[in-house]
């Protein structure tokens, strides 16, 4: 009976797997068939500590509908008056990403009715926006043995400034809704790049190492799960030597992996779709995380009217430089040239520094960059072990194996651990020598407890060379 069972399985499976393995094929010929064509839009929220055009606060989990003036709610006779902050932080991120900055820009209204946007209508720049142009080089991982991380850049079409709005707060068992206005008013970036995307990968590349741009400016602190940074992403397919096909938007994608995930299951889905012979339409979606799915939330095909009408309670915006600045200019006047000069060493000078000073592959370089922190206690450790090792990889070998496990094992950053330069400079002195062994270094877990409590380094060592000797007596026991 069981021999003939799994006869009739055989029966029924192997030529289902046969099927599938067809389909699978049938599938890739088709990737290589279609181009997926993308472009994003970014919008991240400025770090401030006031809003973009009242004084009202922008602390993140504030108690709901606190942090909201007369002019965020859009009571009668309000007026907004710019944050020059705000303003300083859209030039400086123009300046980053090779922009061309517009000296005059403008204000505009764009009418739109939802229940989160108490005026009607949101101030975006949509006739003459704060910046134009500019590229962002990023790095995608390569796909061999042979073959480190590629270099790609994408073309930034225009930054605007706006303001966001307040949230929704859905209550699906009483069937009720409740607004937050906390939100509402915040200053938002709006970066749009070109389609110089193919596929979620290389999007994703692409957001992460803007995320690290922003960060390093301190324009926008980037955190993706407080929705500081979202994204909308345009997709759609072609053959090569075809026109464009018609796009979709997936809106407000809040992980960058979401971000990848989202993308490449719409391009699944529209060459699914293309080859059956449907038409793609153009249509608003959702992704839903958990089903890894697109949902569609709602179509485009009608013209939306916005009316957008120029800001009658904003002059136009302004900024000077060196050699346009006024004789009499107050400190209110935003100066391309002084931000300039008060720009940070930007993430591409660093990579460059870190191959150049420490013969650091890209790939090293990018964690030292991405995870916030490393690359500092990095330097730091260096500077530290003053010579005393036979190369620098000890330690970045360290940081990248042992350290960067155990901040995982906790759930926690590098500058919450504890951990100091100068005990890490001396265990991978130790780990160098000799003294210790990789397993014993892995100890490295009581460290932050040692650190935080003010004990001496020299207790720091003998609590090494105890947990060494301990290895070894055990060693030799089990002999």
């Amino acid at each position: 009976m069981a021999t003939y069972s799994i006869l009739s399985l055989n029966r029924v499976f192997i030529p289902r797997l046969k099927q599938i393995r067809t389909l699978s094929t049938q599938l890739q010929r088709d990737y290589k068939e279609w181009c997926g064509v993308i472009g994003l839009e970014i919008h991240a929220q400025i770090l401030s500590e006031s809003k973009m055009f009242s004084g009202s606060a922008t602390t993140y989990g504030a108690p709901t509908n606190t942090q909201v003036s007369f002019f965020d709610a859009a009571l009668p006779g309000t007026l907004p008056v710019l944050n020059k902050r705000c303003l300083e932080a859209g030039v400086l991120t123009s300046l980053a990403l090779g922009c061309n900055i517009n000296k005059v820009s403008l204000f505009d209204r764009k009418h739109y009715f939802y229940a989160d946007l108490p005026a009607g209508y949101q101030i975006t720049q949509y006739f003459k926006p704060l910046a134009q142009g500019g590229k962002l080089k990023y790095y995608v991982p390569g796909h061999s043995k042979d073959k480190g991380h590629v270099e790609k850049e994408a073309r930034i079409t225009q930054i605007q400034l706006e303001v966001d709005s307040g949230k929704s707060l859905h209550d699906y068992t009483d069937r009720t809704t409740l607004i937050d206005l906390n939100r509402a008013g915040m200053g938002l970036m709006e970066i749009v790049t070109e389609p110089d995307f193919k596929n979620g990968e290389e999007a994703a590349a692409f957001l992460k190492e803007l995320q690290l741009l922003l960060m390093t400016l301190g324009t926008c602190n980037g955190k993706m799960s407080e929705g500081s940074l979202r994204v909308d992403a345009n997709i759609s397919i072609h053959r090569p030597s075809e026109p464009y096909g018609v796009r979709t938007e997936v809106k407000n994608i809040n992980s960058i992996r979401n971000v990848a995930k989202a993308i490449d299951y719409e391009i699944e889905r529209q060459i699914v779709d293309r080859n059956e012979g449907k038409e793609i339409e153009n249509e608003t979606r959702s992704f839903d995380s958990e089903t890894g799915e697109t949902v569609s939330m709602r179509d485009k095909e009608g013209f939306q009217d916005y009316r957008f009408m120029p800001e009658p309670n904003l002059l136009p915006v302004h900024v000077y430089d060196n050699s346009t600045v006024p004789c009499d200019a107050h400190s209110e006047v935003v100066n391309i040239d002084t931000l300039r000069e008060q720009m940070p060493e930007l993430p591409n000078k660093k990579r460059e520094h870190l191959q150049k000073n420490y013969n650091l592959s890209i790939e090293v370089s990018n964690i030292l960059l991405f995870e916030d922190g490393l690359l500092q206690l990095f330097e730091d450790s260096v500077n530290a072990s003053k010579g005393r090792l036979s190369s620098v990889q000890i330690i970045c070998n360290f940081l990248m194996n042992e350290f960067l496990q155990y901040l995982n094992a906790l759930n926690t950053t590098v500058k919450q651990s504890g951990i100091t330069a100068v005990a890490l400079a001396d265990i991978c002195d130790m780990l160098d020598q000799g003294e210790i062994s990789r397993g014993t270094a892995k100890e490295v877990k009581s460290l932050p407890f040692l650190v935080r409590h003010s004990v001496p380094d020299l207790l720091l060592f003998e609590f090494f060379s105890l947990t060494h000797h301990h290895h070894h007596c055990k060693n030799i026991a089990s002999q």
